[in-house]
């Protein structure tokens, strides 16, 4: 009995492709509601009527949108690597990392308009949500493991628990309060400052 043989992957489209991108900038900047379909498809540099035939419409439109922004976020935190060392190196270096892209103004602009359409656009909410969650977590729960069993760390009946106060010690000044009071309120701390805080907060309970 031979083995089933795995076609390979079909290569993205990059007419699709470049619909989403200025979809997602069109969307990003005008909101679901004020976004039309025509400038859209003028600058990806398509018809209209082969934009339409590609998605359907401006909902499955946002929602290759969406999808598309939760894969981009998700390729760039799987680009992040700590830094081998001691607790304090390792920590610090994915917080910095995390607290750069959670910092980053397009990418709250996103979150913004995931925020914004949720009652519309539920399911897809939810699941730009979920996946940002395990991508971040996931990554810092491995990184938790990995300190306890080098015995860097005390042991850490729940991961997760840990992963998620970390992450929320620099989440709440980076990325929420911005969000919801706007870009143009600054920070008191620095980003570097905020990481050494939520870093040193963190060890002065896990610390072996």
């Amino acid at each position: 009995m031979h083995g089933s043989v795995i076609p390979p992957a079909t290569p993205p489209d990059p007419k699709r492709q470049l619909i989403v991108r200025h979809a997602r900038q069109r969307f990003v900047r005008e909101g679901y509601a004020a976004t039309k379909i025509e400038p859209i498809a003028r600058e990806a540099g398509v018809s209209t009527a082969t934009l339409y035939a590609l998605f359907g419409g401006k909902a499955a439109l946002f929602t290759a949108v969406i999808d598309d922004a939760a894969e981009d976020f998700a390729r760039q935190m799987a680009t992040v690597r700590a830094e081998e060392g001691d607790a304090r190196t390792t920590l610090t270096s994915f917080a910095r990392a995390y607290a750069d892209f959670m910092g980053d103004g397009f990418v709250r602009s996103v979150f913004r308009l995931v925020m914004a359409e949720r009652p519309r656009f539920e399911a897809v909410a939810l699941r730009f949500f979920e996946k940002g969650r395990t991508e971040f977590g996931g990554t810092l729960i491995a990184l938790l493991v990995r300190l306890c069993e080098s015995g860097a760390l005390k042991p850490i009946a729940q991961p997760s628990w840990a992963a998620g106060q970390l992450m929320g010690m620099i989440e709440h000044p980076v990325f929420l309060v911005p969000l919801v009071t706007g870009d143009e309120v600054r920070m008191r701390r620095s980003t570097a400052e905020v990481v050494a805080d939520a870093v040193e907060t963190f060890l002065a309970r896990y610390a072996a």
